[in-house]
């Protein structure tokens, strides 16, 4: 599970939308109080960030119709509270680069 902390217009396809589907599960986990891995990095990096994340995601849905792709699964604003910045890494952003650049897939890193 992961959400990059790099621009969506440098990922490949596969992780623009992989993306999307994880940032849909760590939404669902923190906002519907769910158990299955709220304990993973990734979670609780966002838990009082819910309005970064929404935010992150705003980013992902302008960068998907950009490239043709259709979005039917808004996010409720209503519960993007917290912090509108993510300051907290699991890795650095220089990492999700080196990290990125090593998978060769077709994102411009």
């Amino acid at each position: 599970m992961r959400i990059w902390d790099i621009p969506p217009d440098r990922f490949c396809r596969n992780h623009l939308l992989g993306e999307h589907r994880e940032l849909h599960a760590v939404w669902s986990i923190i906002t519907n109080g769910k158990k299955a891995y709220a304990n993973h990095p990734e979670i609780t990096r966002w838990r009082g960030r819910l309005k970064a994340l929404y935010m992150r995601h705003e980013e992902l849905v302008r960068e998907m119709k950009a490239r043709g792709y259709n979005h039917h699964t808004p996010l409720d604003p209503v519960l993007a509270t917290g912090e509108g910045v993510q300051s907290i890494f699991v890795v650095s952003y220089e990492e999700q680069i080196r990290i990125l650049r090593e998978k060769g897939c077709g994102c411009k890193v």
